[in-house]
């Protein structure tokens, strides 16, 4: 009597082994976009493997346009990666201030999204990086520093999106980094100019880092929401106010029109 004999399943080539860890590690944010890799032979043995299979995997990555390399320079993690807002489009964005509320508005989907997993998956490190910006931040405003605490601010929100473990969602937020960078700089530029408006946003902050730190999903999610939709009220306000200031300058204007 005959037997079937199962065909033997085909192992994966170990360069293919090696290009999913290094893919992995590109998502997860381990490697960001511009980033250079470690040398050849230190990932050799992070990965123990031989440098041939390793410089295969590095090979079929930079065909794909994952990867590429400068001459006597090393390999690097493509710049266009998570490119999905082209810079032209940034331009455009960041330059009509109508569309400012239309980013505040995508920012509060996506960050109390991200704060509510990172309170739900945060790490100790992770825990330990937010609790060194959130320190930093609070220093920041503390000395009136204005250009480093609008940076800190950037990378605050960015260390909640690393902490929510979604790679998606962080990635959507990496690719609106430089537009993001804009807008909270400029955003608190005119809030900044209401004394009580920093405080208040320092104090959301706080809220929002201690309910990461205590693990509360829904609060942290709250915190989010309430820091976005505070600093949306206060510009539309401000728009506002500036507005009815350039309307009674145009009337002094024709009722006074020689001065």
């Amino acid at each position: 009597m005959k037997t079937n004999r199962l065909s033997p399943v085909k192992q994966p080539k170990i360069s293919d082994i090696i290009m999913r860890e290094l893919e992995s590690l590109i998502l997860e944010g381990s490697f960001t976009a511009g980033q250079k890799l470690p040398p050849e032979r230190e990932l050799a043995v992070r990965f123990d493997v031989s440098r041939p299979s390793l410089r295969e995997a590095i090979q079929k990555l930079i065909a794909r346009g994952v990867l590429f390399s400068r001459h006597g320079g090393g390999t690097y993690v493509s710049e266009q990666l998570g490119s999905s807002f082209a810079d032209p489009l940034q331009d455009l964005l960041s330059s009509h201030d109508e569309f400012l509320y239309d980013q505040l508005e995508f920012r509060d989907a996506l960050e109390s999204l991200a704060a509510y997993y990172a309170a739900l998956r945060s790490t100790d490190a992770d825990k330990t990086k937010l609790t060194q910006c959130f320190n930093q931040l609070v220093e920041a405003n503390q000395n009136h520093a204005f250009a480093l605490e609008a940076k800190l601010d950037v990378e605050f929100h960015m260390i909640i999106a690393e902490a929510a473990h979604n790679v998606v969602l962080l990635h959507t937020l990496r690719s609106l980094h430089a537009m993001l960078a804009k807008s909270i700089s400029s955003n608190l530029k005119n809030l900044f100019e209401k004394k009580a408006a920093r405080q208040r946003v320092m104090e959301q902050h706080a809220n929002l880092y201690q309910a990461i730190m205590e693990g509360n999903a829904e609060a942290a999610r709250t915190a989010a929401h309430t820091h976005l939709v505070f600093v949306e009220d206060n510009l539309l306000k401000m728009r506002q106010e500036e507005t009815r200031i350039q309307r009674s300058l145009r009337r002094n204007e024709h009722q006074n029109p020689h001065g």
